[in-house]
C-alpha cells in the first residue's frame, strides 16, 4: 500500500502521524511511504531521518493526497484539505466528527474510507488510539490551570498546592476516566485538594482505592455539580460520550456561582464541551474570559508537547497502521472488531450511531 503523512496544519499542531520508526517497519514489510517536507519538524524529527528510514519526501500535502492509498494524520482534515482528499482513499486520524458539521458534510461527500482513532474500541470498552492522548490532556490540564490561577494570567492569584499555614486550591474534575483520573493524580501530587465527580459508582470505588488522601470522589449529579462551584478554584471538563458531543455540565448561569478568577479547563472542547460556555481555542490564543471566569478550551492540547505527543500516539496507531495496509480497509475491519468500530463513513454513508444522532443524520 502506499501510504502518505502530510503536514498538521490546524494552528499551533506540532505533531505528525508516524515517526522514522514507524516508516522503516511499514517499508520493511513492502509498503511505501511519502512524508511531506518538514512534516516531522515539530516533533524533533527531520526530513533526512525520514529518508534514511525509507520515506520519500514530497514538496505538498497535493503531492501526498494525490499519490497515497492510505492517509495517516493527528488531526481532522481541515477545509483546505477537503478537495485533496480522494473516492475511497483511507483517512486514519482523530475526527471527532461530533464537534462538526461541516467535517461531517465534507467527509460524506468526498467517498473516502474515514476511520476515527477516537472511536477505535477495544471488548472492554477502552479506547487504545484515545488513551495516550488523553493521558497528555489530563495532565496537562493541571499544568495549564495551575499557570492561569496565577494572576497575571487573570486567574485569582492562588498557588494550587498553597503552603504550609495557607490551605491548597479547590479543583473540580467532571469525569473519572482517562482524562479526569491524569488530572486528579498531577492536581494531588501538587498538593491541590481534589475532587472528582462521575456517574459510574464501580468507576468512583476504584478511583477511591487507588488516589491519595487528598482526592475524593462524588457522584456526580446537577445538584452536588451546583454545591461544588462557589468554593472551586479550577475545574476540569473530563466527560466523554464515545463519538457523540458532551454534554453541558456547567451552565452559563453557573459562571455566576463561582469566584472571579476561577478557571475552567475543558478537556471535552474537541466533542462539543462539557461547559456550555466553552468554544475552541488555540494555543496561539488559548483563553478567554467570560462573566470574570477564565476559559482554557483548546482543542488539541497534546499538540503543544509534541515531542512526548508523538510518540505517545505513534507507539499506539501503528499497529492499526499495519494491519490496514497488510490487509485492506475492508478485511482489516472484519478482522479487527475495535477498528472496525472506528469505522465512521464509506461509500458516503454515515455508520457512527453517536454522530447520526448529534446531527439527525
Amino acid at each position: 500500500m502506499i501510504i502518505g503523512v502530510p503536514k498538521e496544519i490546524k494552528i499551533q499542531e506540532f505533531r505528525v502521524g508516524l515517526t522514522p520508526a514507524g516508516v522503516q517497519g511499514l517499508t520493511a514489510n513492502g509498503h511505501q511511504v511519502y512524508v511531506q517536507a518538514s512534516a516531522g519538524e515539530g516533533s524533533g524529527l527531520s526530513d533526512a531521518q525520514y529518508k534514511e528510514a525509507g520515506a520519500v519526501i514530497l514538496a505538498t500535502a497535493a503531492d501526498v493526497y494525490a499519490i497515497a492509498d492510505m492517509i495517516v494524520k493527528v488531526k481532522e482534515p481541515l477545509a483546505a484539505e477537503f478537495p485533496l482528499i480522494k473516492k475511497n482513499q483511507i483517512l486514519f486520524t482523530y475526527f471527532h466528527f461530533a464537534a462538526s458539521r461541516e467535517l461531517t458534510s465534507a467527509m460524506l461527500s468526498s467517498d473516502a474510507v474515514c476511520i476515527a482513532y477516537e472511536t477505535v474500541e477495544l471488548a472492554d470498552r477502552s479506547l487504545p488510539l484515545l488513551t495516550p492522548m488523553s493521558e497528555v490532556a489530563g495532565r496537562m490540564a493541571i499544568q495549564v490551570g495551575a499557570f492561569y490561577l496565577g494572576k497575571p494570567q487573570g486567574g485569582k492569584g492562588k498557588l494550587l498546592g498553597g503552603v504550609p499555614g495557607v490551605k491548597p486550591a479547590n479543583v473540580l474534575v467532571l469525569g473519572g476516566g482517562v482524562v479526569g483520573t491524569q488530572a486528579a493524580k498531577m492536581a494531588a501530587g501538587l498538593g491541590a485538594n481534589v475532587t472528582i465527580m462521575d456517574t459510574n459508582l464501580a468507576r468512583l470505588r476504584y478511583l477511591d482505592e487507588v488516589m491519595p488522601a487528598n482526592v475524593s470522589t462524588q457522584f456526580s449529579t446537577s445538584y452536588a455539580i451546583q454545591e461544588a462551584l462557589p468554593s472551586v478554584d479550577l475545574v476540569v471538563g473530563a466527560v466523554l460520550l464515545h463519538g457523540a458531543k458532551a454534554p453541558h455540565l456547567i451552565k452559563r448561569d453557573d459562571l455566576k456561582k463561582m469566584g472571579p478568577g476561577t478557571v475552567l479547563v475543558d478537556v471535552a472542547v474537541d466533542q462539543g464541551g462539557c461547559i456550555e460556555t466553552c468554544k475552541p481555542t488555540t494555543h496561539e490564543n488559548p483563553i478567554y474570559e467570560m462573566d470574570g471566569i477564565v476559559h482554557y478550551c483548546v482543542a488539541n492540547m497534546p499538540g503543544a508537547v509534541p515531542q512526548t505527543s508523538t510518540m505517545a500516539l505513534t507507539q499506539a496507531t501503528l499497529p492499526y497502521v499495519h494491519l490496514l495496509a497488510n490487509l485492506g480497509w475492508t478485511e482489516a475491519c472484519i478482522q479487527n472488531e475495535a477498528l472496525n468500530k472506528g469505522l465512521t463513513i464509506y461509500d458516503g454513508k454515515l455508520f457512527h450511531p453517536g454522530v447520526a444522532a448529534t446531527f439527525n443524520l
